[in-house]
């Protein structure tokens, strides 16, 4: 009797006590009930159903001593916690403490606000899920009457306990350990599986477990750590800022609660899941109310979307909640402006940093967030003798420069500025580093440094789990990395790596003598330009060669920038600064094409560089920003450069700032030479192109042609070509045979491949599609060294050509029909932007070619405004007068440039 006595002594007078919230149930007799959290986990309470007893659950043997056995369920101990656990988690319950024993109280639990609620006792009982105690039990106590009352209606219906067999299927049979966890992790293929959240070790880690197979494992929540319970030497625990807040988030809303959870990795023993709940995903919750931090490692197996974790993160810092009360961004100090903005990349500095022009005109130097460019990972050079030259000698660094180069070089691109690296001292073995400016860069909503990465031109540098100066993109840069790595890729690639045999030939005399022959017979040739020295002094690299080249532009005097010599710094000319940045933003990491035509003593190549039909030469003339140099004088370019040298020294800008006008008696003589002069020499008429421009031969060289080519076609009969030898390239001087079965002189314009090659032919300026087959080189001795290109293009002075296609059709035939191929008198009116402009007359009737066009209605004048072509202009206006009132072909529906010309193919 002495436990009823017990029992009977520590009862004390039962009070109902303030609502609680149930955490957690035990076991079919045992709840844990908290409090309502006020700035913090709020208190917890254990109570055990007084009067009743559940079968207890299974518990694992004890670590540490081999003697102790894993003791398993008894009958129905599972199906009366799960029975409690459905009714009574995370709802409000009220309980009444009737005697405490021994640090435990005892008592009766309602759900619902007060003690009118459902019993939960009486439920048990009357599931059969516990027994009564009827011990001790006092024949007055109405409660353990109807307890007794329903235990016995349980029996009679055979229910839980009472139910026949002793309950052996009951019993769960629980797997505490699993014997190869990866295996066991893949072969669920990452499916959501069921499962109980049986414990919270701390906001990230939990105990669950899986059903139906009762495998209790412990997950890692991936993608993210919350603070964590640091065991003490003596066994205690100390918590770390904020641990128990993140823990009571997390066990309010997932303990033994119903979830599914995906198993997304095993790395090292440690499963790694996601846990899904119909309220939301726990994983972004911590982040965005600052519980927990992105974490790297484990980020790359989340499959629910890393961006919606770094963006909860992103939510949290800048709320500066829990753990990042005290954050600072790294791009705090930044104005909006300077976080975020378009500029023009104007240099590619290697594989992860660029040269930039603001619109403010201002430039500055970014570095892509988060790569590393490739480098070296043996000896520097090995080669003593050889100098050491990063972009060739390092593996993958020349392909990741070019890739850059080729896609961003003058192309607007969207900078988002992530952080600034502070700028760094010498240590040891390590260089110093200014402050550098690290930034995502896009075009086109490509994410330049992902594309890198992904070709495994530069891999992802690692950080420390508390450095938050890294890419907003960082994940896609870890999973492009990724698959870098398992497709081979540049860096990660098993091949042999490409080398770069690239040789300097600057400032090697000897060497330019060799190559400077090769590079006159090509023609124009395809180059890079690798630096700016001066506005007309640079670094080309010619790819089909493989050489650098320091290139000196011909025909123009450009002013020269300081430079150190043996006497001291020589000053820099007036305007070298302006003319070096023009020629930096055209050309610089350009692909140009180049004409050498001669060498200096120094080595240095001279001649002339085009850049998308520009010629830097004439562009800087135009600009002011360099003079005409005597030499041009036997160019092609020399009346271009003239002309646009004329225009500026007349507006006095730039390097003509302090030009003095000639003494009068030259001016007059200039004046005189002003009128229009009618010098017509005869030509032969060639080739008509559809915009109405037109080839004519000299017919003073004509002769010249004709025995240069009856000599080389004898030649060429006597020692036919090869068939197919030749490799035709862009800008290549050769040999053509055309469709009568003679070979002309021609040039290449483009290969699209060997079975289609453009030609032209530099003699008559027809164009034509061939094969290679029907190509040759051109002998030396037919070269235009020994006669020069006998085409020249001209077109119509005074005259507008129409833009609607129909009516420039019948102008260009009227025009065939006239004059092709035949004599004609040509004469200069003035130069265009691409070629002269030109009066033609019939060389029979002296006719005016270009004026019979106007008077058949067929074309409208140009308008002239210098004074020395006036007496022409009005020849033609009066002449286009007449067949407006003749309403002759363009003029037939009356004059439609009032209102509507350019619907008619003409601009006013």
């Amino acid at each position: 009797m002495l436990p009823s006595l017990l029992i009977y002594l520590n009862r004390t007078k039962s009070q109902q006590q303030p609502l609680k919230t149930l955490k957690e149930v035990l076991s079919g007799c045992a709840i844990i009930v908290r409090g309502q959290p006020r700035g913090g986990p709020p208190p917890e309470r254990q109570i055990n159903l007084s009067n009743i007893r559940a079968g207890a659950l299974a518990r694992r043997a004890a670590q540490g001593q081999p003697d102790s056995k894993d003791t398993p369920d008894e009958p129905w101990a599972f199906q009366a916690r799960e029975f409690l656990r459905k009714k009574l988690i995370g709802k409000e319950v009220c309980f009444t403490v009737e005697y405490k024993n021994m640090h435990r109280e005892y008592g009766m639990v309602y759900l619902g606000k007060d003690t009118t609620g459902e019993n939960i006792a009486e439920s048990l009982v009357s599931e059969g899920l516990a027994t009564v105690r009827r011990e001790g039990f006092r024949g007055n106590n109405p409660e353990q009457a109807r307890l007794c009352d329903l235990e016995d209606q349980s029996k009679a219906s055979k229910k839980g306990l009472w139910s026949e067999g002793g309950g052996a299927q009951t019993i769960r049979n629980i797997k505490y350990t699993i014997e190869n966890p990866r295996n066991f992790v893949d072969s669920l293929h990452q499916k959501p599986i069921n499962a109980i959240i049986e414990h919270v070790r701390d906001g990230s880690v939990v105990r669950a477990l899986l059903l139906p197979d009762y495998y209790l494992v412990t997950v890692m929540l991936s993608g993210i750590k919350c603070p964590t319970f640091k065991r003490e030497g003596d066994g205690t625990e100390t918590p770390e800022p904020f641990a128990a807040e993140a823990r009571f988030f997390t066990e309010s809303r997932l303990l033994q609660r119903d979830v599914q959870i995906i198993l997304e990795s095993c790395p090292n023993q440690i499963i790694l899941g996601t846990i899904l709940h119909p309220n939301g995903n726990i994983t972004e919750l911590l982040l965005k109310e600052g519980f927990a931090r992105c974490v790297d490692w484990s980020m790359a197996v989340y499959t629910q979307g890393a961006e919606k974790l770094r963006a909860a993160e992103r939510s949290a810092k800048e709320r500066k909640v829990r753990i990042w009360k005290d954050y600072v961004a790294p791009t705090a100090n930044l104005d909006q402006k300077d976080r975020q903005f378009v500029a023009k990349v104007m240099q590619v500095v290697n594989a992860d940093a660029m040269v930039v022009k603001l619109n403010s005109g201002e430039y500055k130097t970014i570095h892509l967030s988060s790569i590393r460019p490739p480098r070296n990972e043996g000896e520097k050079n090995k080669d003593k003798d050889k100098r050491f030259r990063p972009l060739y000698d390092i593996p993958y660094m020349f392909e990741a420069r070019e890739f850059l180069r080729k896609k961003l070089i003058g192309k607007k691109v969207n900078v988002t500025v992530d952080y600034i690296r502070a700028a760094t001292g010498p240590g040891e073995g390590t260089p110093a580093f200014p402050e550098r400016t690290c930034a995502t860069v896009t075009i086109g909503g490509i994410n330049i440094a992902e594309a890198l990465v992904s070709k495994g031109l530069a891999t992802v540098i690692r950080y420390r789990q508390d450095d938050d100066q890294r890419s907003s993109h960082y994940d896609e840069l870890l999973a492009a990395e990724a698959r870098a790595i398992k497709n081979g890729k540049g860096l990660h690639s098993k091949k042999e790596v490409p080398i770069h045999r690239v040789a300097d030939i600057s400032g090697e005399t000897q060497k330019a003598k060799q190559f400077l022959p090769f590079l006159q017979r090509a023609g124009r040739s395809e180059a890079v330009v690798e630096y700016v020295f001066s506005g007309s002094r640079l670094k080309l690299y010619m790819p089909k060669e493989t050489c650098l080249i320091t290139f000196l532009l011909a025909g123009i005097e450009c002013p020269r920038s300081s430079r150190n010599t043996p006497g001291g710094v020589q000053v820099a000319e007036p305007f070298s600064d302006e003319a070096m940045l023009f020629t930096k933003e055209l050309v610089l990491q350009r692909e140009v094409e180049v004409e050498v035509e001669s060498m200096d003593k120094a080595g240095n190549f001279i001649g002339w560089l085009h850049i998308e039909g520009v010629n830097l030469s004439v562009a800087l003339v135009e600009n002011a920003l360099s003079k005409v140099h005597f030499t041009a004088e036997r160019s092609a370019y020399y009346k271009t450069l003239v002309a646009a040298e004329e225009g500026c020294r007349q507006r006095k800008e730039k390097v003509w700032a302090n030009y003095e006008e000639k003494p009068v008696e030259e001016v007059v003589h200039l004046s005189e030479e002003k009128e229009r002069v009618a010098n017509y020499k005869p030509v032969y008429v060639t080739e008509i192109t559809d915009t109405l421009h037109f080839y004519a031969q000299d017919v003073e060289t004509g002769s010249q042609l004709e025995n240069l080519m009856e000599t080389m076609r004898a030649e060429i009969a006597a020692q036919p070509p090869v068939e197919g030898s030749y490799s035709p390239r862009r800008g290549d001087y050769c040999i053509a045979k055309f469709a009568d079965g003679e070979w002309y002189r021609a040039r290449v314009e483009k290969v699209e491949s060997p079975a289609k090659v453009h030609v032209f032919y530099i003699d008559y300026g027809n164009r034509e599609v061939v094969s290679s087959t029907r190509l040759a080189p051109i002998p030396p001795a037919f070269s235009t060294r020994t006669l020069p290109v006998q085409a020249t293009e001209y077109t119509f002075a005074f005259i507008q050509v129409p833009q609607d296609e129909d009516a420039r059709a019948d102008v260009v035939d009227c025009v065939v029909r006239d004059i092709q191929n035949s004599q004609c008198l040509l004469n200069v009116e003035y130069s265009g932007a691409t070629c002269p402009h030109v009066t033609i007359q019939f060389g029979d009737t002296k006719d005016d070619v270009g004026l019979g066009l106007v008077k058949e209605g067929l074309v409208m004048v140009d308008v002239r405004k210098e004074k020395h072509l006036q007496k022409m202009v009005t020849e033609y206006l009066n002449s286009q007068e007449s067949a407006k009132s003749a309403r002759l072909n363009i003029w037939r529906y009356g004059d439609f440039r009032a209102d509507d010309a350019d619907e008619f193919g003409y601009s006013r």
